[in-house]
């Protein structure tokens, strides 16, 4: 029997194994507790109630210095915690950026104002941490994806707002990131565009009309609003682009130096699309744009 393999399939089989690389790379990440002294709010000690964070920090040669909070989607009731969390953090730390993992808590068990807490107390965490990790506090980003990016689009737009700041949150330091990046993020609560599953947990089942707005995070946008990279396809199903086009619209309505991507295929909840050689090219557009922003080397 005579097999016949195309020359191009053994290019970009050999092209997407040569990208993939970073998944591979040895790392010893370690999980610390997001609330040491005491879980504001617990309902209960099970797993879900202790918020932690995963830290990935990159070889010291390769360090730029860099920081970004991860918070993975699953609207709001579970953690993609492998493809949107240390598939990602892998890749981050490839690049020479530390990744931080945030499991924050979720619906229905918790609804908001808990989650804007745990991402609020993790922006906290690592700014007064950064000489040990060897990171500026003036280069910490978040991430999120899904729900999770709407947690992160709430980081970057709530981050001094009373209900996600406790008497225990080290005040003297900013929850600000300093720039966000979105990735086919859920922005829109109430209206059509809405993900109607992440609301309901995160809000729960009939919130009032005010709360609706305020977590509509395209509302919330401001001249404060850090720096902002979106990704998304027009195809998406499940969070519509819509999303990602009202908080662009929002940002340069704001002066807020923002960058779209919106590809036209693809399903959603891809993560890095590391198999697919249109989609994974998102992240090159991410790092462009944070080179762009002096983001990718050391000072």
């Amino acid at each position: 029997m005579i097999v016949c393999v195309s020359v191009v399939t053994l290019a970009l089989a050999s092209t997407a194994g040569a990208q993939n690389e970073w998944m591979k790379v040895p790392n010893n990440p370690r999980t610390v507790p997001l609330w040491p002294d005491g879980v504001p709010g617990a309902v209960g000690q099970e797993e879900a109630d202790k918020p932690t964070i995963t830290i990935y920090l990159p070889a010291p040669a390769q360090a730029t210095g860099t920081a970004i909070v991860i918070c993975p989607g699953g609207g709001y009731s579970g953690l993609a915690i492998d493809h949107e969390g240390h598939q990602v953090a892998r890749l981050l730390t490839s690049r020479g950026i530390a990744g931080f993992i945030l499991k924050y808590r979720l619906g229905p068990r918790y609804h908001h104002p808990a989650m804007l807490q745990d991402v609020l107390q993790a922006m906290r965490y690592v700014r007064g941490n950064a000489a040990e990790f060897k990171i500026a506090p003036d280069r910490i980003g978040v991430m999120g994806f899904s729900a999770g990016g709407h947690l992160a689009s709430s980081a970057a737009t709530l981050f001094d707002d009373p209900d996600g700041t406790l008497a225990g949150m080290q005040p003297t330091l900013s929850a600000r990131p300093d720039f966000a990046v979105l990735a086919y993020p859920v922005i829109v609560m109430g209206d059509p565009p809405a993900h109607s599953g992440s609301q309901r947990n995160l809000l729960g089942e009939h919130p009032p009309a005010a709360l609706v707005a305020k977590l509509s995070t395209d509302k919330q946008v401001t001249a404060k609003t850090p720096p902002t990279f979106l990704f998304h396809t027009t195809a998406d199903a499940g969070v519509p682009v819509e999303n990602s086009i009202r908080f662009y619209l929002a940002l340069t309505k704001a002066g807020v130096p923002a960058e779209l991507h919106a590809y036209e295929k693809g399903e959603h909840g891809v993560g890095l699309a590391p198999n697919d050689p249109v989609l994974r090219t998102w992240t090159d557009r991410l790092f462009d744009w944070l080179d762009v922003h002096g983001l990718m080397t050391s000072k």
